[in-house]
């Protein structure tokens, strides 16, 4: 029943009995890696990181993935739960989370075939395209070795102090290995028909339960949408479900698609609640709790699933990283004073895959809570920051909060900079949830804001620190041409003071140029925000139906002839996002861009624009070329204060201006203004 107490968000409020045990809410931190897990000496900041979203109101965490065993690690030396002494270290994790009265649960993860390392075993040697390692079939004595890993693993993790395990059945790992076809090739009874591909992930969930007893709670991580070809149809799936509940499980996670899928599950692009669809679609079939997952980042998506009877609980796991009292605010009704996740991926997947600690672009403090931490200040110093962009707003909102007396002043008649920018690309609209939030921290922390102000020497005299964080300005280029009429900004185009006309070259193909190449190719709002037309773009049954969760694409067509072109040689867009840049290379490439490396250019005139690739020169029939050719730092106050002797510090793009780097800029912003 849903809570009285709570108007706003009565479901997501209300109790879960699971029968021995209850959770105080049905928000479930979903699991992330981290980085943290994977040294013994990092426990310590592993702790502190849960036990902060644990005061902050989950009711139920999922640590990142533990491997069974060693041929099951994501990576050599990643975090393993196999022998006794690997459980000791994990007490000081359930201690810190069990002070707050929340629940926490490790996840069991074994790569299979996506284990970065020799050692690799899945259900037939098939190696994975996004993978250089085979791997080795297991035999059937094998695979009970790998049931037995399991079994193991989940009791020692009680011994640990947790309150459960998620078993993870889903992204592709190796529990989804058997339960395909596409990678169980098998013809002994661990393979073939469907009822035999499950029965690997049937009996791990057995012999945990087995193992651990009643009284412990057993997720099953299910891949409800494979989203890859010779992936299962869904009435493989409801079998597999009724199977997972009849062996044990508590309750049941909803799993979104393989990491080699190129259908997007979780990046900015996907709509709220996209797939939400499936879990309620599951819901007749089971008795047991079902988890909702991707994408739910804001109480309101959350409430209405839970309202609408097709989840007992939501899952969020970046939304957690951004903001670790999510659920204190909602339930306070403050939904405003959220931290919003943009599902911009770049401080936290992104960094994962590259072997570095996670953090969030808008909360440096991800993962970083025993080093940055935002104390009060004992000395308040007058203090003002010249621009209202990422870094400034960061900067100003943290040093207020310290207790400084913070005045905060831009030339624009809005503040977020480059995020009034970001905002309008189709897919990031949630730049505008950022620019909420840092409204709201400004009223919050009393941070005078003085708008289409421009800042002076003169201005700033009185203050005992200048921050400048003046951002960036469009690089000019200089080639034949380069004033003609048909040569135009970026700014001119994402400001609307030029519409371009139906055949455009874009000069720099970075992340601006991909930006602005989103917008001119999308012309009516963006399926982002519409699940169905972002559906049929990527290919998804939106009834859930078909193999493999697939349907053909549809992609919309672009209303101009685009070309993306770079100098330098090589795929454009190579230095884009780890885990996001496929997906705006996909995107273009459906829309019928052309883009282009090893351009020279030669020069624009009446005709176009003239270019040299590979030697052979050719000209663009366009109607316009709009440059998107890097930045250049604002700094023009920077000597003036200088030379007035006044004390003042750089951070943004004022500092580096490579790209728009928001999460650096952030980042910086909040050091400094921890550090005043």
């Amino acid at each position: 029943m849903p809570d009285a107490a709570h108007p706003p968000y009565p479901h997501l409020f209300s109790p879960l009995d699971l029968g021995f045990t209850t959770l105080r809410n049905r928000v479930l931190m979903g699991s992330m890696h981290t980085g943290l897990e994977d040294h013994r000496r990092d426990f310590p900041k592993l702790a502190a990181y849960f036990a902060e979203r644990a005061e902050g109101g989950v009711g139920m965490m999922v640590t990142g993935g533990f491997s069974p065993n060693l041929v099951g690690w994501l990576k050599p030396f990643a975090g393993k739960l196999g022998w006794p002494w690997e459980a000791r270290k994990h007490r000081q994790v359930t201690a810190a989370v069990h002070a707050h009265d929340a629940k926490i649960c490790l996840q069991l993860l074994h790569a299979g075939r996506y284990a970065y390392h020799p050692l690799s075993v899945s259900a037939s040697r098939i190696k994975a395209p996004i993978n250089p390692f085979t791997p080795r079939a297991l035999s059937a004595r094998g695979v009970e070795r790998q049931v037995d890993a399991f079994a193991t693993a989940a009791k020692l993790a009680r011994d640990g102090g947790y309150d459960g395990v998620e078993i993870m059945g889903s992204e592709g790992y190796l529990l989804n290995q058997f339960t395909v076809a596409r990678t169980n090739k098998r013809d002994d009874r661990w393979g073939g028909s469907a009822e035999n591909r499950m029965r690997f992930a049937v009996e791990i969930v057995r012999r945990v339960r087995e193992a651990c007893g009643p009284d412990f709670i057993v997720i099953y991580r299910l891949s409800m949408l494979d989203l890859v070809d010779g992936g299962n149809d869904w009435d493989e799936i409801v079998a597999q479900a009724k199977a997972v509940e009849a062996a044990g499980a508590t309750i049941i996670n909803t799993g979104i698609g393989w990491h080699e899928a190129r259908v997007p599950t979780i990046a900015t692009s996907v709509p709220r609640g996209a797939f939400a669809g499936v879990t309620a679609k599951l819901r007749p079939h089971v008795a047991l709790p079902l988890v909702a997952t991707n994408r739910i980042n804001m109480p309101d998506m959350a409430e209405r699933i839970l309202a609408s009877g097709g989840a007992d609980m939501v899952s969020m796991a970046r939304p957690l990283l951004a903001d670790p009292r999510w659920v204190a605010k909602a339930r306070a009704g403050k939904a405003h004073a959220i931290n919003t996740c943009i599902a911009c991926n770049q401080a936290c997947l992104d960094h994962v895959f590259q072997n570095k600690r996670a953090s969030c672009l808008v909360n440096p403090r991800a993962c970083a809570e025993t080093e940055l931490n935002y104390t009060p200040t004992a000395t308040p110093r007058r203090m003002a920051v010249v621009g209202a962009g990422p870094a400034g707003l960061a900067c100003a909102t943290i040093a207020a909060g310290r207790g400084h007396r913070v005045t905060l002043f831009d030339t624009a008649d809005e503040i977020g900079g480059q995020f009034n920018l970001a905002k309008i690309i189709p897919g990031k609209e949630e730049f505008n949830e950022t620019l909420r939030y840092f409204r709201h921290r400004i009223d919050e922390t009393g941070v005078e804001l003085r708008l289409s102000t421009k800042a002076t020497p003169e201005l700033l005299a009185g203050f005992d620190q200048v921050v400048l964080a003046t951002g960036v300005t469009p690089r000019k280029v200089d080639f034949p041409g380069h004033d003609h009429p048909k040569v135009v900004g970026y700014l001119d185009v994402l400001q609307r003071r030029v519409v371009p006309g139906a055949r455009v070259a874009i000069i720099g193909a970075g992340g601006i140029g991909f930006d602005v190449a989103e917008f001119l190719a999308q012309d009516t709002p963006s399926p982002s925000l519409d699940p169905r037309r972002w559906m049929a773009e990527w290919g998804v049954d939106p009834r859930f139906d078909a193999r493999g969760g697939l349907a053909p694409a549809r992609p919309e067509p672009s209303p101009r002839q685009l070309w993306l072109l770079q100098r330098s040689p090589g795929r454009p867009g190579a230095r884009l996002g780890k885990t996001t840049g496929w997906i705006h290379r996909a995107t273009l490439k459906a829309k019928g861009v052309r883009m282009l490396g090893g351009v020279e250019y030669l020069g624009v005139d009446d005709d176009g624009l003239r270019v040299r690739i590979d030697g052979t020169e050719q000209r663009l029939a366009v109607d316009h070329v709009v440059i998107c050719a890097g930045q250049e730092s604002r700094r023009d106050l920077l000597a003036p204060l200088q030379a007035a002797s006044i004390a003042v510090q750089v951070i943004g793009g004022a500092d580096v201006a490579a790209e728009l780097d928001a999460k650096r800029a952030i980042a910086q912003a909040a050091q400094v203004a921890a550090a005043l």
